[in-house]
């Protein structure tokens, strides 16, 4: 497979030449009436050329561009373009802006986000989003992509059900902000704030508490998302936040639903005064495809068209994914619901992200070399590789069952709908990849395998074929069934009803595993959490790893880590709730906090204390590891300007107990905090430990949560010292019932994993300080 690819790439990249490359988009040197332009001096700052080129345009012009599909200027020498292109875990034709065909026939398609999230590697996150970049651009080169990848998504997996959950990088927010962050500067190629140049412009989405696409009359086009001013604060914004503040990514999607009765897209709040003003963004806003067109039509929020092309314009929108700025935003202006400079505005945020970009440069620039030769390469496809095995995760190991031996387990029986998978493996929102190599095929490399599917499909709506699948594994030395979920289950507008498995997916594994002669491994292929609790408690049921949708390497990453090439080290990045769960809680339900009275159990690990399959932070090794900590403060003065700042909680009902300072009234850059923890690998095998950082603050009503997390390889026999740095003010602040960061006075405790635990002190000092 990969080298006939790679064979297939050779002969592309030399009938790639300079014919074949794109045409400048603008500035085109060999156009003597543009070229001299003043938005063409490449010596002149960013903004000063900006605003010459939209000095330069017609009214009609700049409505042109407000939309994804932007018209050509051919006056002034420049081309249409498509801002629409995706690159969720690897360059995707799902929308408009890539083609794959020709020299580019697909690219490298890396284990879908909540695979690669279980990880817990921030430096595979932005090695990934490089990779994507480099690969974007080479299909630019080419024309076969765009420069503006609507990619990642941030948004929490709240709900188990979601469809979209597989696009998120899980349910903590510290979690998913650390990922947006790590694959937004891959991405983009690292750069500061400011007209810094971009290597690709990346786009966090969808804003804000968007995580429900059709349930039980519920659909995100109608939706109305009821958010506290404090789950807003400390969940669902934290990765939006991060992503513009400390990413500096390029641009943000506002959502379809409404937040408190406000479509997203609509709200100066959420738009102009948070994400523009507060975060500075340095980029554009754009609407979800559509959204404009859905707050009017589907939402009835204004009465008429152009009030909506309005609304959305004053509120902050500068790029409509749909036609529906084009049509109306004319008739807005001639009734004088929205002034042509309100348009300069929107257009200036998103020329200057093209101009950062080096689209009006001319044909050459810092990424002109790049071409097929540097898609699909042998280095990125054993990049997917490396983030699949990552990624697995091992949540039950009888026995030392893992990993199988190729001199004692010469004969598999592979079994089940995903067992010889390979669509599957890449989920939503992918690409072509490069090939494909199935879990069959994976395992065929260590062992002779015997294949039974056992069911049509995922859905596996009968058990016609089980009793082939258990003479297989009555036959055979060990038996791996590969089970799960696929997109006809969950998927972007498919939301789950059930998390127990489709069908008779479980009556095929019993019996199984009940037949078999060897071990027997439950392999579970999904996005979101699976109520395998029968599994669990077999005995029968030797093994159990989750591993997502683990891309094109998926079936090679398997068998790795089946035989032991490979050592999991992967977590849990979500909670795995009993089916029960579903039954107790509205997926319209936004509120994070259970609420014991109205019996709601809350959700994610952070708030929901009733039973679990396996908790968030969940996974084994082949190998065991133990943790020491070196050093870390006992106690730390939180400077405050005056004593009035030190607020006794009597004054709130959710501070109820402790005196709390406002991060706002304190100087965070002061508040950095320092850990060390030694690393010991006490097992006989190499392998990597995710060192997790919990805290939980003094106050009864607030809970555990992710500060910190580190990822650290160690040699079998040895020690690794891990540095951790936390800051007060991001890290152990939480947010009151009006959505303000404060930091609880008196003692945190601090959990390192669940079998180390350290208490810092925070106390209050009245000095002179700036803030």
């Amino acid at each position: 497979m990969s080298q006939k690819y790679f064979i297939l790439i050779f002969i592309l990249a030399f009938a790639y030449s300079s014919e074949s490359r794109r045409q400048p988009f603008a500035c085109d040197p060999a156009n003597a009436g543009t070229r001299n332009l003043r938005f063409c001096k490449t010596s002149l700052p960013i903004h000063v050329r900006v605003q010459d080129l939209i000095g330069r345009l017609t009214l009609q012009e700049k409505i042109r561009l407000l939309v994804n599909n932007a018209a050509p200027v051919e006056r002034l020498g420049v081309s249409g373009y498509e801002w629409w292109s995706e690159a969720l875990h690897g360059v995707s034709n799902t929308g408009y802006g890539v083609k794959f065909g020709g020299a580019f026939p697909g690219a490298t398609s890396f284990p879908q986000v909540i695979t690669t999230a279980a990880s817990f590697n921030a430096s595979l996150w932005e090695e990934i989003g490089r990779v994507v970049s480099e690969e974007g651009r080479a299909m630019y080169n080419g024309g076969a992509a765009g420069l503006t990848f609507w990619s990642p998504n941030v948004n929490i997996l709240r709900d188990p059900r979601w469809g979209r959950g597989q696009e998120t990088p899980g349910e903590d927010p510290h979690l998913v902000a650390q990922y947006a962050v790590s694959y937004v500067k891959g991405l983009q190629g690292g750069g500061g704030s400011g007209n810094t140049r971009l290597k690709v412009a990346a786009c966090c989405k969808h804003y804000t508490a968007y995580d429900l696409d059709d349930w039980n009359g519920y659909d995100r086009y109608h939706f109305n998302a009821k958010v506290s001013m404090q789950d807003l604060e400390d969940t669902y914004n934290v990765p939006f936040k991060a992503c513009v503040v400390e990413g500096n990514v390029a641009s943000v999607m506002c959502s379809y639903n409404q937040i408190n009765g406000k479509p997203s897209c609509a709200d100066p709040t959420l738009l102009r005064d948070t994400i523009r003003s507060q975060w500075h963004l340095n980029g554009y806003i754009v609407s979800d495809c559509d959204s404009v067109a859905v707050l009017f039509e589907k939402q009835h929020y204004t009465r008429y068209p152009e009030d909506a092309a309005a609304a959305t314009i004053k509120a902050g929108l500068d790029l409509d994914c749909g036609p529906f700025l084009a049509i109306h935003t004319d008739e807005a202006v001639r009734t004088g619901k929205v002034s042509e400079l309100e348009i300069n505005n929107a257009l200036a945020n998103t020329i200057t992200v093209q101009m950062r970009l080096g689209m009006f440069d001319g044909p050459n620039g810092p990424y002109a070399n790049l071409g097929p030769k540097d898609v699909c390469s042998p280095a990125h496809q054993q990049l997917a590789l490396q983030a699949a095995r990552e990624g697995i995760v091992l949540l039950k190991n009888i026995g030392r069952a893992l990993p199988l031996s190729t001199q004692r387990h010469r004969t598999v029986a592979v079994i089940g709908p995903n067992s010889d998978a390979t669509l599957t493996m890449i989920g939503n929102y992918a690409g072509v990849p490069c090939g494909y190599i199935s879990p069959l095929q994976g395992i065929s490399i260590y062992a002779r395998t015997v294949h039974q599917q056992g069911c049509m499909g995922v859905a596996c709506p009968g058990n016609q074929n089980f009793g082939l699948a258990e003479v297989a594994a009555r036959h055979t030395d060990a038996t791996v069934l590969v089970m799960g979920l696929d997109q006809s289950i969950e998927a972007e507008a498919k939301d789950r009803v059930s998390l127990l498995l489709p069908g008779h997916q479980q009556d095929l594994i019993s019996r199984v595993a009940m037949a078999s002669k060897g071990p027997v491994v439950l392999i579970l292929m999904s996005g979101g959490p699976i109520d395998v609790t029968f599994a669990k408690n077999d005995p029968r049921v030797s093994a159990i790893l989750w591993v997502g949708y683990p891309g094109q390497a998926g079936g090679a990453a398997i068998a790795d880590v089946l035989f032991g090439a490979a050592n999991p080290g992967g977590k849990l990045p979500m909670t795995w709730y009993p089916q029960d769960y579903v039954a107790k809680v509205s997926m319209a339900n936004m509120d994070m906090r259970a609420n014991p009275t109205k019996g709601y159990p809350g959700r994610t690990y952070r708030f929901y204390r009733g039973p679990t399959v396996f908790p968030f932070g969940a996974g084994f090794s082949y190998t065991r590891f133990s943790q020491h900590l070196v050093s870390a403060p006992i106690t730390v003065s939180v400077p405050t300007l005056h004593s009035h700042d030190l607020v006794s909680n009597n004054t709130t009902s959710l501070m109820k107990t402790k005196a709390t300072v406002r991060t706002i009234h304190t100087n965070c850059e002061s508040l950095d905090i320092d850990m060390h923890i030694d690393v010991k690998n006490i097992g006989d095998m190499d392998g990597t430990h995710t060192v997790l950082i919990f805290s939980t603050p003094p106050d009864p009503t607030e809970t555990k949560q992710l500060v910190a997390f580190e990822k650290v390889h160690v040699v079998a026999g040895t020690k690794q010292r891990v540095k951790i740095n936390m800051n007060a003010c991001k890290h152990l602040s939480v947010a009151d019932e009006y959505g303000v960061r404060r930091i609880y006075m008196g003692e945190h405790k601090i959990h390192v994993g669940d079998d180390l635990k350290h208490s810092i002190t925070f106390q209050p000092s009245f000095e002179e300080i700036k803030v």
